[in-house]
């Protein structure tokens, strides 16, 4: 075996004995960042925009610089007085509204801490990212106090993600279409 041989081999081993929670890709990571850049930008803790791809449904964002970045996703009970909110550029009282005023079953919040993206396993006792919604769960890679196999806890995490990247997508649109 060629020490090129050798190492690709050993890499590959390691690779394999990495848990996947550890390995995990996060979709969030860089939109997150981006919402916070933009926020910085603009001098903005907080923003909100109707999601155009799912009719009724609305995303609103708190942001606390460093800290931590709070993501609402839901339909509201009355998608008129939201409108009305977003149109006044209420968007701190927005996002209070869709968290306390979500259609029942229909909300997800996103509590990522250091505006980082959703993180499957935190590292060297890192506050962990969470999620509250159908099913709320704390992604601080320990799957077993969840009572889940490891599967179930990244295909729950997968989930997340990508209704969290999705979340952060519309903000961003909206905010840079936004004078």
């Amino acid at each position: 075996m060629t020490n090129r041989s050798a190492v690709a081999f050993f890499l590959a081993v390691a690779l394999l004995l990495v848990p996947a929670a550890a390995r995990a890709q996060s979709k969030s990571g860089e939109l997150a960042k981006q919402l916070s850049q933009l926020l910085d930008e603009k001098k903005m803790e907080s923003f909100a925009a109707a999601d155009a791809q799912n009719d009724g449904v609305f995303v609103a964002a708190l942001y606390y610089p460093g800290t931590e970045l709070l993501v609402v996703s839901a339909k509201y009970f009355n998608p008129p007085a939201f409108n009305d909110k977003l149109a006044q550029k209420n968007y701190q009282g927005a996002y209070a509204d869709l968290n306390a005023g979500a259609v029942a079953g229909s909300r997800l919040l996103v509590m990522d801490t250091f505006a980082d993206g959703l993180v499957a396993s935190p590292r060297g006792g890192t506050p962990p990212d969470s999620v509250d919604g159908a099913t709320s769960m704390t992604f601080d890679g320990n799957w077993k106090k969840s009572k889940q196999t490891e599967e179930e806890y990244m295909k729950a995490y997968q989930n997340a993600d990508a209704a969290y990247a999705h979340a952060l997508e519309v903000l961003i649109t909206k905010l840079k279409s936004a004078v």
